[in-house]
């Protein structure tokens, strides 16, 4: 039976959403192991909007929900219709979406706060022992879903590592390549466009994230 997976997603672009080539790279690897996917979104405004050809800020409003259906084609939910029972599995890739729409990392650092409706999901999956996997900055979540002690990865940015280990996180170092996993929390983790130089390198994290993901869905059946 193929498992059911739940992805969140932050917007639409890597400077005020989520990373489209990671959040692409994810769907398609799922869509390649026989998963079921449904993507999910908070029903609030961006932080802001950015110019992705200038990296400008934009006078002007975005919802992260109607951003994320740009990737999803149209096939997202509002969170807050998202069940922890009807899945297998939760992944959040990356973006600048993850650290401002999702959470306020990108604004408070150590000292940030998570969306509600994004950690009582994310919690829901902790507490039910169910696989999570966090994608590029999303780690920086983590300390904040499973409490002090969790290890995850977000690549060698000393800084970025600092404050994670401030909020109570053990951060690891990986190479783009390669994953972290927390066995104890079923937490998985690449840092993606952390390190990444090309998509290439991107999907070859992303892609033993979801494998690695899929294959703990398949440790009680």
């Amino acid at each position: 039976m193929s498992k059911k997976i739940a992805v969140i997603l932050s917007g639409c672009g890597v400077y005020d959403g989520a990373e489209i080539h990671e959040s692409v790279i994810t769907l398609l690897r799922l869509d390649q192991r026989g998963a079921q996917v449904q993507c999910f979104a908070p029903d609030i405004a961006q932080l802001h909007v950015i110019n992705h050809l200038t990296g400008e800020e934009m006078p002007e409003s975005r919802n992260v929900l109607v951003e994320s259906a740009r990737i999803a084609r149209g096939d997202v939910k509002d969170i807050r219709e998202a069940n922890v029972e009807d899945f297998d599995a939760l992944i959040v890739p990356g973006g600048f979406g993850a650290a401002k729409n999702l959470s306020n990392f990108a604004v408070e650092g150590a000292g940030c706060s998570v969306n509600p409706q994004v950690l009582e999901l994310a919690e829901a999956f902790a507490e039910a022992g169910k696989p999570v996997g966090l994608i590029c900055i999303s780690p920086a979540l983590a300390a904040k879903i499973y409490g002090p002690g969790v290890t995850c990865t977000i690549g060698n940015c000393a800084d970025t590592a600092a404050a994670l280990d401030k909020m109570g996180a053990t951060h690891q170092e990986c190479g783009v390549e390669d994953i972290v996993e927390d066995k104890a929390r079923k937490l998985v983790s690449t840092p993606a466009y952390m390190l990444g130089k090309n998509i290439s390198e991107v999907a070859s994290g992303i892609n033993k994230l979801v494998d690695r993901v899929l294959e703990l869905t398949h440790e009680n059946d």
